[in-house]
């Protein structure tokens, strides 16, 4: 998972007018602060750029393509991006729907507000001419709304009990979809539960990862949980003082809309288990928590799914037997 040109070059260029240092320090204090659900008001920006935006733009857009997998009919015109930092979420969704007109960031940190509007100058023309609102997703502004709404890592910064009415805010924002990530972590987990729960409440339909509007059957120490890999730049291995060329981001997230019905369509929600007999996939049905075995003798079936992914929706003629 790399990202689009334009945003590498805007994100080189405003890296290049920064003065030169080590951001090893900052980039690992940045880390504990959002594992911790820290603020981002007082974040190196720079260190944000390098560290943590080409994570959140892979996340952002794996989930983006799921989402649009399970709606392939949706064409949003418009996007809010609640929380939107550099406006990431918001370079993902036009790098999906280029047919998006309206772009809006709004956040509450105005450095993050200046930076967002920095950096989509050097993209496409919705996201050039961009809106910017200084607002918390809190308190929305009366009357903002968009067809889109996409709340990627902005839920962490807030204390559990303030999850539901915030959610139930981005939901009133949103006139078609609404699209939650966060980290994927037990924490990160627990905010997209509480936000599922008031969702649902509210008559919100789940795209994905859930194939139901049942209860989540996640329990004990379990959380729901998904990676996507994504190539490291020099920049961002000498920042993390890494050896590896890729870094996998773990996430939570949650889509929902307003048209048609759940899917129904078993979620692969561990890593499939490939061995010499075929392979085993953990699965969510709308049933809840089951593990689905395709035998390699059954050549046609798993050739099929032996290609699938942690994340990727299972077909549903092929989650039959044991």
């Amino acid at each position: 998972m790399t990202m689009p040109g334009q945003l590498q070059g805007a994100v080189a260029a405003w890296l290049a007018r920064q003065p030169e240092g080590s951001r090893r320090q900052a980039s690992a204090a940045l880390s504990a602060t959002y594992r911790a659900g820290g603020s981002s008001q007082r974040v190196d920006l720079a260190s944000y750029l390098v560290a943590r935006l080409p994570a959140t733009h892979a996340a952002v857009s794996r989930v983006l393509a799921l989402a649009a997998g399970g709606r392939p009919r949706f064409a949003p015109v418009s996007v809010l991006d609640a929380g939107s930092g550099p406006g990431t979420a918001s370079w993902a969704a036009v790098q999906r729907w280029p047919e998006i007109e309206h772009v809006t960031f709004l956040d509450n940190a105005p450095s993050f507000l200046a930076l967002a509007g920095e950096l989509a100058a050097e993209g496409p023309p919705a996201l050039a001419q961009a809106e910017r609102l200084s607002a918390s997703i809190t308190s929305l502004p009366p009357g903002l709304s968009a067809d889109l709404v996409i709340a990627a890592y902005a839920l962490a910064e807030m204390p559990l009990a303030a999850i539901p009415s915030a959610a139930g805010q981005l939901w009133g924002a949103s006139r078609s979809m609404l699209v939650l990530v966060e980290p994927g972590t037990p924490q990160g987990f627990a905010r997209i539960r509480a936000a599922r729960d008031h969702l649902l409440a509210a008559g919100a339909v789940p795209v994905a990862p859930c194939p139901a509007a049942s209860a989540c059957p996640m329990a004990g120490e379990d959380w729901c949980h998904f990676s996507v890999r994504l190539a490291r730049s020099r920049a961002h291995m000498h920042a993390k003082a890494a050896r590896l060329p890729f870094e996998d981001e773990r996430f939570s997230y949650l889509v929902v809309s307003r048209e048609e019905a759940a899917s129904g369509a078993a979620r692969i929600i561990a890593p499939p288990e490939h061995g010499k007999a075929g392979a085993a996939f953990r699965l969510c049905t709308p049933g809840g928590l089951t593990m689905h075995r395709v035998a390699r003798r059954d050549a046609a079936l798993y050739k099929q799914v032996r290609k699938l992914e942690w994340g990727d929706a299972m077909p549903p003629d092929k989650t039959e037997g044991p």
